[in-house]
């Protein structure tokens, strides 16, 4: 069992969470034999962690995946322990990937405790609920439901018997979370390949720079493999060219769940349960087109899955980077402020036969990257060094080369604060002050600046104020400040943008939610006596106000957690390239 990735089953199940499509893979077979050898083996001690080995029936996971959001409080779960959080639970562990690789509890009498079905990785895409069961040694699950009974609560650095230890050894997890985000973009019609932008200017600037010791195109080499003289495909001339696959693609989003579409796919990416070619754009086009001889690579090369077609025409190889910069700012100097920057490498490679194509990186240490991953298509040495090149061979088509995550040491591109001082219960002052671009030279530009003031518990009735620059509109929930719009770039200099004004809310209504109380604490009654005394002796109306809005505000959830009292904090969407 070790080594690659199977599937043993998948799931989807819609908003009312009854289950709208399965699948069962032939691996359940092998699960079975690994099952029965391993219970036969079971020491006296461990027989309490007897394998469960059947899958459930639709009806029985269904109504598994309810307990599990009841008992776990959200579709998620908390992913840390909390007062609610039993012992045998996601919870119970303390890590926050269980919000994201969950077990269930399938009720079967016969089975008695032993009915846990785990890994199962969840994925959320619109109203669907995608899980994924990949194949595991049975051992792991033992290793799992030990976790989950275990006293201690969360992963000690440096520890073996912990969940990241335990994950660590399966790379079945991470084929698995890739199949389950390739039918979550299959069902909400997310298939567009990656876009890839033609430029005169090979660089402007970024990490990318850095990592590629700003060379642009020119650094890269393809070193082609000797092949015979490709021929042309016998597909039609529309899709003959590599980048014509992706805009012949379907939307199957555009219309309701299309099981058969979708059976299609899987039975075609992953063949015998096994991932193989996740790509939409290429399962599409073989099942349009099949194949013909003209279409066979010479017979001493090995085609790869996600290279159906031989591309014949013009050569090139375009690149376009995608990054993102993530800023919280306080603006206190006891709290430093948190930047990170996050990007991708779109590629299209139009080259004939089937090169191998190396992309040199340096700089690794020194830009702090913290997280890389790559296409699979790609090498990648083992061995982190500061430098490194990576060899891939490329698929056809727009595809993302590498994904990176690092520390930020270019300052945002928007820096500023943001106060809010509420003046009485329904009426709140704000003051807006920013600085855009400051430190940014041309060719960068700041496409568009968006900043939005949420209050998803309050409901704005109307806001005065007017900005600096820019409009202001407003939704039932939130304030919008539209500073750059699209079409009016910002480029080769700074400016500076303040908004000061005030929003008006509809009268405050108590809010009570009994599952809150008993998982955070008791919220205070409106009768309280401490309201009573404070409204007697208010030395600070605004800090009087928050507190009354506290007592009756709900606890924040994991999935809004800036939220805690809907006044915390403002976001910025901004597009500098």
């Amino acid at each position: 069992m070790s080594g690659g990735c199977s599937i043993r089953a998948i799931w989807i199940l819609n908003s009312l969470d009854s289950v709208v499509f399965s699948r069962f893979p032939v691996v359940e077979k092998r699960w079975q034999a690994a099952c029965k050898s391993e219970n036969e083996n079971a020491s006296e001690e461990s027989f309490s962690y007897a394998v469960y080995s059947l899958l459930p029936a639709d009806s029985e996971l269904a109504s598994a995946f309810v307990e599990r959001k009841q008992r776990e409080g959200s579709a998620r779960g908390f992913g840390i322990r909390v007062s609610q959080s039993s012992k045998g639970s996601d919870s119970w562990v303390d890590d926050p990937i269980t919000r994201h690789i969950v077990g269930l509890y399938i009720n079967k009498e016969e089975e008695g405790e032993n009915n846990l079905l785990w890994p199962l990785i969840l994925h959320i895409k619109g109203n669907y609920f995608i899980i994924v069961l990949p194949l595991v040694e049975p051992r792991y699950l033992k290793a799992y439901t030990r976790l989950c009974k275990r006293s201690d609560c969360g992963n000690a650095i440096g520890a073996d018997d912990s969940l990241s230890s335990l994950l660590l050894d399966l790379p079945s997890i991470t084929g698995a979370f890739m199949v389950a985000h390739a039918i979550g973009d299959i069902i909400s019609a997310d298939v567009a390949e990656p876009e890839v932008v033609v430029s005169a200017s090979p660089s402007v600037g970024g990490l990318l720079d850095s990592l590629t010791g700003s060379i642009g195109i020119s650094g890269i080499s393809s070193r082609a493999k000797p092949v015979a003289a490709p021929v042309a495909s016998s597909v039609p001339s529309n899709t003959a060219v590599a980048g014509a696959v992706a805009a012949d693609a379907p939307k199957i989003g555009s219309r309701p769940l299309d099981k058969d579409a979708l059976r299609t796919f899987i039975s075609s990416s992953m063949p015998f349960g096994t991932p193989l070619d996740l790509s939409h754009s290429n399962i599409f086009t073989i099942k349009v087109n099949g194949f013909s001889s003209s279409d066979l690579p010479p017979p001493d090369l090995k085609q790869p899955a996600w290279k159906p077609y031989l591309y014949k025409g013009k050569q090139r190889m375009l690149f376009t980077v995608h990054e993102t910069i993530h800023a919280a700012m306080y603006d206190r100097d006891e709290i430093p402020d948190n930047i990170s920057v996050s990007g991708q490498i779109n590629c299209r490679a139009e080259l004939e036969g089937l090169p191998d194509v190396s992309f040199p990186l340096t700089g690794l240490n020194t830009a702090h990257v913290e997280g890389l991953s790559f296409h699979p298509c790609a090498q990648v040495p083992e061995h982190r060094a500061d430098k490194q090149a990576v060899m891939f061979s490329p698929p056809l088509g727009n595809f993302v080369l590498m994904r990176y995550q690092a520390t930020c040491s270019l300052g945002p591109p928007i820096k500023g604060f943001y106060q809010l001082s509420m003046v009485s219960e329904d009426k709140g002052a704000f003051l807006f002050k920013l600085h855009l671009m400051e430190g940014y030279k041309a060719p960068l530009t700041m496409e568009f600046c968006t900043v939005s003031m949420p209050f998803p518990r309050r409901r704005v009735v109307s806001f005065d104020g007017i900005p600096s620059i820019g409009t202001v509109s407003t939704t039932e929930h939130s304030v919008e400040w539209k500073i750059v719009t699209s079409g009016r770039g910002l480029s080769g200099r700074s400016i500076e943008a303040t908004f000061p004004g005030t929003v008006k809310f509809a009268p405050w209504q108590t809010q009570r939610l009994p599952s809150s109380r008993s998982g955070f604490g008791i919220i205070a009654d409106e009768d309280s006596d401490v309201e009573t005394e404070n409204c007697n002796n208010v030395v600070n109306i605004e800090e009087f106000l928050m507190d009354k809005m506290s007592n009756d505000l709900p606890p924040a959830d994991l999935e809004e957690p800036f939220c805690w009292q809907a006044y915390e904090y403002a976001k910025v969407g901004a597009s500098p390239f």
